[in-house]
């Protein structure tokens, strides 16, 4: 994977990609879909990789106000952390990147992403881009851009570990080679892209100047 080619820094989604969030997110986005009369299966699966002001915001629902509705969602998933989990060998291997050369880009608020990073055992790294900090969400690629940047890096050589379609485009669009993660996906993902189901078969490499590469493991590496 990625052979012969070293990279500045990697830029990671949150959820789904480094963590299990879905049972948390899926209890609580139920719950208000029901309450607004959608059908709660065929709605739950947009929620995944974007905003919430967005999700809501697309529903165009009458009397509905994306932002107040997307806060008490906030408040709602921050109260809901039962069950999180990192993805397997997701802890050890972001521990092995050198400090600094690495950032997560989410779509949750960051109140929520350093809910979910605690409970899953996850430290914070030094850059988060969260929901908050760009004008647009996933699609567009201005949280990977936002991320690359505040870690001094081209993004143009930045690696981006995503699982969503959303995450995915917007990492195109910024110009980013990609991995993608399928931990948690329920169907195959169609995608050009390289699929690893977790991380205890991948390591990395530094050389003398801090660019990275990816390595085959030998062993697995432990959750």
């Amino acid at each position: 994977m990625f052979a012969g080619r070293k990279f500045a820094a990697f830029l990671f989604d949150m959820d789904g990609t480094i963590l299990n969030s879905i049972a948390a997110a899926e209890r609580v986005w139920a719950a208000w879909a029901h309450r607004q009369g959608l059908d709660v299966a065929a709605f739950l699966p947009t929620i995944h990789g974007v905003r919430a002001i967005e999700t809501i915001g697309r529903l165009a629902l009458p009397g509905v106000d994306p932002a107040r509705e997307a806060d008490s969602l906030l408040q709602a998933e921050a109260a809901d952390v039962e069950g999180i989990r990192p993805i397997t060998g997701a802890a050890a291997f972001l521990a092995s990147l050198p400090p600094g050369s690495w950032a997560i880009a989410t779509s949750a608020p960051r109140e929520l992403a350093l809910l979910r990073l605690q409970a899953a055992g996850i430290p914070a790294p030094a850059v988060i881009v969260a929901a908050e900090d760009v004008s647009r969400g996933k699609p567009a690629p201005d949280c990977f851009r936002l991320a690359a940047e505040r870690l001094g890096v081209d993004v143009g050589n930045c690696l981006v570990f995503e699982d969503a379609p959303a995450g995915i485009a917007a990492a195109e669009a910024a110009g980013a080679a990609i991995v993608v993660i399928s931990a948690t996906h329920r169907h195959p993902l169609e995608t050009p892209h390289a699929t690893i189901a977790g991380y205890q078969a991948i390591g990395i490499a530094v050389d003398a100047s801090g660019w990275i590469a990816i390595e085959a493991e030998r062993t697995a590496q432990p959750a």
